[in-house]
C-alpha cells in the first residue's frame, strides 16, 4: 500500500508539473489564471482540513501513553534519566543543525509565494513572553482540542501522564484507552493520506501555474539541503557515539543494524523495524531490560531525523511565504518543535503533522503543507532511517553507561 501510494504521489506530482506549466504558458490573463488556481486549490483545502482534525487527539493520546508508561523505580529511573540526557542532547543538536542549514542555504528565500486563506485556519495574536507562558495552561482541555491549541494539549497530557504513572495498575485501563486512541488516529491518518495525490497535484499545479518552471529549482534545493543537514547530524551522531562506544564497537553496531536501518529507510516506517532492531541490539550485547526501555522511549523522545526535518521544513515554508522568523519568535518555534516531537510516533508522515501544528502560531500559511508534501516521501525516507539509527545508538550508549558487556570486534 505504501509503495502504491508513493507511486500515485509521484504520478500526481508529474501531472501537476505538466498542468501547471501548461496553465502558466497558455493562460496569460491573470484573472482567468487566478480563477482556475482557486478551483484547484479546493483540493488542497480539503486535505488540509482533514489532516488538521487529527492533530489534537493524536498529540494528546501519544504523549499521554508515552509518559504514563514510565514507572518510578530506581533502576528504571536511572536508565530513563541517562536515556533522556541522550535524547535531549541529540534533539537540540538536530534542531541547531537544521537551523544552521536553513540559515546558510536559505532554500525558500527567493520563492515569494502567496496563499489564499484556508477555511478553518487558526487565528492567533502575536506571541509575547507573558502571553506565551500564560497561554500554556488550558482553562479547558475540550476547548484546547477544539481550537487545536497544541501547547495546551501537551501540558495537559504531560500532567495527566505523570498522574496515571503514579496510579499503578489502576491507570492501566486509561493507558490502554490512550494507546487505542493513538492507533485510531494513526489509522485515520492513513485514510487521510489517500487524499495526498489529489492535494499534491493541486499544490504543484497551482505553484507552477503562478510561478513557472523556476520553482522546480527550489524543490531541488529543498531536498538536497535537507540531506546536507542530515549528513551534518550523522557526523555528530558518529563522533559522539564513537567517543562512548569506541570506533571498533561503533562500526560493529552499524553493521549489526544495517538491515533494519535500510528497511526503515526504504519503507519510511521505523515502527516496521522495531522487532528486528530490538533483536539486533540484544545480539550486540545490549541487555533486554535496557533495550526494551530505551528503544520504545526513543520512538517518542529521540526522533532526531524528524526533529531535523521539522525545523528545516518549517523554516523553508516561512522563507517561501516571506514570513520573518527571528529572535524570540524563532526560539518559540524551536521550543514548540522540540516539545511536539516528543509526542508523535515514528510513523510515515508524522513530521507533516508536527509542522502543520506549529505553522498557525507564527502566521505561516497552512497551504505550505501541500507545498512540501509532493517531495515529502523522499525526505521521510532519510529522517526515518536516521531515527532508527539514532535510537540504536542511544540504546547501546546507555548500556555502556550501565556497565553492560557489549560485543567486541
Amino acid at each position: 500500500m505504501l509503495r502504491g501510494m508513493t507511486l500515485w504521489v509521484l504520478v500526481a506530482m508529474l501531472l501537476g508539473v505538466v498542468v501547471g506549466l501548461g496553465l502558466h504558458a497558455l493562460i496569460p490573463d491573470k484573472t482567468t489564471l487566478t480563477t482556475i488556481t482557486n478551483g484547484l486549490g479546493l483540493l488542497a483545502t480539503i486535505f488540509l482540513r482533514a489532516i488538521r482534525m487529527i492533530i489534537a487527539p493524536l498529540v494528546f493520546a501519544t504523549l499521554l501513553a508515552g509518559v504514563g508508561r514510565i514507572r518510578d523505580t530506581a533502576t528504571v529511573g536511572r536508565i530513563a534519566l541517562q536515556a533522556m540526557i541522550w535524547f535531549v542532547a541529540a534533539s537540540v543538536a538536530a534542531i541547531l543543525v537544521a537551523l544552521a542549514a536553513a540559515e546558510i542555504l536559505a532554500p525558500g528565500m527567493s520563492m515569494h509565494m502567496t496563499a489564499t486563506a484556508v477555511p478553518g485556519a487558526i487565528s492567533t495574536a502575536p506571541l509575547t513572553l507573558s502571553g506565551f507562558v500564560g497561554h500554556l495552561v488550558p482553562t479547558s482541555i475540550i476547548e484546547a482540542m477544539a481550537s487545536n491549541e497544541i501547547l495546551q494539549i501537551v501540558v495537559f497530557a504531560l500532567v495527566a501522564g505523570v498522574a496515571i504513572a503514579r496510579m499503578g495498575e489502576k491507570g492501566e485501563p486509561l493507558l490502554a484507552l490512550a494507546e487505542s486512541v493513538s492507533q485510531l488516529m494513526l489509522k485515520m491518518t492513513s485514510y487521510v493520506m489517500l487524499l495526498a495525490p489529489a492535494a499534491v497535484f493541486a499544490a504543484v499545479a497551482v505553484a507552477l501555474a503562478e510561478q513557472g518552471v523556476d520553482i522546480i529549482l527550489h524543490y531541488a534545493s529543498y531536498v538536497g539541503g535537507f540531506y546536507a543537514a542530515l549528513a551534518g547530524m550523522w557526523l555528530l551522531l558518529m563522533v559522539s557515539s564513537s567517543a562512548i562506544l569506541g570506533p571498533a564497537r561503533l562500526k560493529r553496531l552499524l553493521i549489526a543494524i544495517r538491515q533494519p536501518a535500510l528497511i526503515a529507510f526504504t519503507t519510511a516506517s521505523s515502527e516496521a523495524v522495531y522487532p528486528s532492531l530490538l533483536a539486533r541490539l540484544e545480539e550486540f550485547g545490549v541487555p533486554n531490560r535496557i533495550a526494551a526501555l530505551v528503544l520504545p522511549l526513543g520512538y517518542s523522545f529521540n526522533l532526531v531525523g524528524s526533529m531535523c526535518y521539522c525545523t528545516w521544513a518549517a523554516l523553508f515554508v516561512a522563507q517561501a511565504y516571506d514570513v520573518p522568523i527571528a529572535g524570540w519568535a524563532l526560539f518559540q518555534m524551536l521550543f514548540m518543535l522540540f516539545v511536539l516531537s516528543k509526542g508523535i510516533a515514528g510513523v510515515p508522515r508524522a513530521g507533516i503533522l508536527i509542522v502543520a501544528a506549529v505553522m498557525p502560531y507564527f502566521h505561516i500559511p497552512e497551504a505550505g503543507i501541500v507545498l512540501i508534501l509532493g517531495v515529502d516521501h523522499f525526505l521521510d525516507m532519510g529522517r526515518t532511517g536516521t531515527n532508527a539509527v539514532a535510537n540504536a545508538l542511544a540504546s547501546a550508549s546507555v548500556a555502556k553507561w550501565q556497565g553492560a558487556t557489549l560485543s567486541s570486534p
